[in-house]
């Protein structure tokens, strides 16, 4: 399809040329853009179309790049993207070799500050103005926070730092009515306008200065501006930070917000900018539902159903640690469940209509979930944190200090383990056997399928100190596990699956399924290992005494992973053994479907059967070599 005004947009140059009619224009071809383009990779969508006004309006004000716009997260940069050039790479969003889902330096000069995670725009903006300050450079620096984004103490954190280092910033609250006010009416976009008009700056220095000569009138000012405030402003918050604080507006007249962002463009100190936006505006499906419509996959743009195979009834891990906690929530009344922010994507939407007294959404605050959890559990209470791995990294200083120091009782359910996919590095769950395997005490659980989980996750709850089960993103094999609920295995032991002869592959977690067709073909011994700590010494010892070549397989880092917990066995015991790490290479791991990326780094089939081939011809050379 074309269009008359977006088409002739290569960089924010060319909006800053647009006039009013086609600002307004281009407002609307841009959304009708972004619904069409999203509905054929998925992506996310909601966020982004409550963020089309204030982009185009931040672009025609402001000098970008040299200006510099620091977004949030990432779920509404979608039309940043499409403004700064990469309209023509749409096509490409998310997948392998394509562009990012969120921001990313490399990807373009106009992405200022890479967003995977919530909350971080102010603190990079306060950062970014301070070295401006050092260079002497006089350009502008403005973050975008919202979507939920000031639900995280790291927000309040920089607003603090910002407001007592008078930073030269202005943030915007893009309020999509899923955030921390309800909407407002004209009266307060009126009063906004005068507010940030320099007609009335003027007019209150000056004010000021009359009123300092006459006492009681200076006093009678200030009672009647602070009542004034209280009725009309919700930002005394703000103010008291240090911020002036201008709103809220509709965050949806593109020309209006053009003109609010003139007025403040040029003002100095820490400004704050309330916007009111509707997520999911301009697309009926996604006003009703903006939470279905938050991150799509690839959708008909009419119905809003997904454009998928019929594999919808396939169920996820994320499904089965659903059904397991409800299980376990009908037995135990002191059974919690705690989420930062990630109801849906944890499985915990029927647990909360079930037991709403025992569903606790902290919201995007993983550190307060962490020890919130820990203050639960000191109370006789069984927490089970379900968390994300890449966001339980936000967590480590309360996992240690507050749980583990007090060797506390609480079970993590940590979903997206390993490659995740299209959202690429900032979510990537790659790090978290690495992390948690140094703390004491802790019991980490890798189950290699959905009964094995059902079963680990037992085994968690009844273990009287802190558990952590990981599984990934993705369905299940298909094999029954209800029957599994109510059983747990002894901590500490793994299992034989197959015995072979020569090779040996020690196998954690869901990457067994792969193993076990490479094994068909090298007729090699699979150990489903099961835990990483406390990890089966003794059939490690016994299979580095009987196999010749010996792998361990992982979908974390190799380095300090569950491959190097069994190095360090060897080590202990003075066992002299060559053993194999395979698992995620020490890089970052972009965006792209899971598969691909596996393929990429050699751990499919065909990669793992060609490390394994490698390997034994390399080891022969160098037996040779010593002999």
């Amino acid at each position: 399809m074309e269009y008359e005004i977006l088409d002739k947009i290569n960089d924010p140059a060319d909006v800053r040329e647009l006039k009013k009619k086609e600002l307004v224009k281009l407002s609307k071809e841009l959304r009708h853009f972004l619904i069409e383009s999203v509905s054929k990779t998925g992506g996310h969508l909601a966020a982004g179309l409550g963020a089309i006004e204030i982009t185009i309006a931040l672009h025609k004000v402001f000098n970008t790049p040299n200006d510099k716009l620091v977004w949030d997260i990432g779920h509404q940069c979608y039309p940043h993207k499409i403004l700064t050039g990469r309209k023509h790479l749409m096509p490409s969003l998310r997948k392998k070799d394509g562009i990012s889902g969120f921001l990313k330096r490399e990807e373009s000069k106009y992405d200022v500050f890479g967003a995977g995670h919530s909350s971080t725009s102010i603190s990079a903006a306060v950062g970014i103005d301070a070295a401006n300050k050092l260079m002497n450079d006089s350009s502008n620096t403005v973050a975008i926070i919202g979507d939920g984004g000031l639900t995280a103490g790291m927000a309040y954190e920089a607003l603090s730092h910002a407001g007592d280092m008078k930073s030269n910033i202005l943030v915007i609250l893009n309020d999509n009515e899923m955030s921390i006010s309800p909407n407002v009416g004209a009266v307060h976009k009126y009063l906004t306008r005068i507010m940030t008009s320099k007609t009335v700056s003027t007019l209150r220095k000056g004010g000021k200065k009359v009123l300092e000569k006459i006492k009681p009138i200076e006093d009678l000012a200030k009672r009647v501006e602070g009542s004034a405030k209280n009725l009309i402003a919700p930002g005394l918050f703000f103010e008291e930070l240090g911020f002036k604080y201008y709103g809220p507006v509709d965050g949806h007249d593109v020309l209006g917000l053009i003109e609010i962002l003139n007025n403040l463009k040029d003002k100095k100190g820490p400004r704050f900018l309330h916007i009111m936006t509707k997520k999911g505006k301009g697309y009926k499906l996604a006003e009703q539902n903006p939470i279905s419509f938050h991150g799509v996959n690839p959708f008909d743009t009419k119905t809003g159903k997904a454009n998928v195979e019929k594999k919808t009834k396939e169920q996820t891990y994320t499904n089965v640690f659903s059904k397991w906690i409800e299980e376990l929530a009908k037995k135990d009344n002191k059974v919690v469940a705690i989420t930062p922010a990630m109801r849906e994507g944890s499985g915990l939407v029927n647990f909360q209509e079930k037991y709403p007294d025992r569903y606790f959404d902290v919201g995007i605050a993983e550190q307060h979930a962490m020890t919130f959890a820990a203050g639960l559990a000191c109370n006789n209470i069984k927490p089970i944190v379900a968390i994300y791995s890449t966001f339980l990294q936000r967590a480590y200083d309360q996992l240690i200090h507050d749980v583990v120091v007090q060797d506390l009782d609480i079970l993590l359910a940590i979903d997206r383990a390993g490659i995740v996919g299209a959202d690429g590095e900032t979510h990537q769950g790659i790090y978290d056997i690495s992390f948690l395997r140094v703390l004491p005490k802790i019991v980490i659980m890798t189950p290699s399928d959905e009964s094995e989980m059902v079963k680990m996750l037992t085994t968690g709850y009844n273990h009287p100190g802190l558990a952590a089960i990981r599984y990934p993103r993705g369905n299940i094999t298909g094999i029954d596990f209800e029957n599994s609920f109510s059983k747990s295995i002894n901590i500490g032991k793994a299992k034989c699956i197959r015995k072979g002869v020569n090779i040996a592959y020690l196998v954690f977690g869901t990457m067994l399924s792969s193993i076990k067709k490479v094994a068909e073909s090298n007729n090699a011994t699979i150990i489903d290992m099961r835990f990483v700590k406390p990890i089966d010494e003794d059939i490690i010892v016994e299979v580095c005494s009987t196999h010749r070549y010996v792998f361990t397989v992982e979908d974390n880092t190799i380095l300090g992973g569950a491959g190097s917990a069994v190095n360090e066995v060897l080590v202990k015991y003075g066992i002299n053994k060559i053993v194999k790490n395979l698992g995620i290479p020490d890089e970052t791991i972009p965006h792209g479907n899971q598969n691909d990326i596996l393929a990429s780094i050699g751990m499919d089939y065909n990669g793992i059967l060609g490390t394994t081939s490698n390997h034994i011809k390399f080891m022969e050379e160098y037996e040779k070599k010593v002999r």
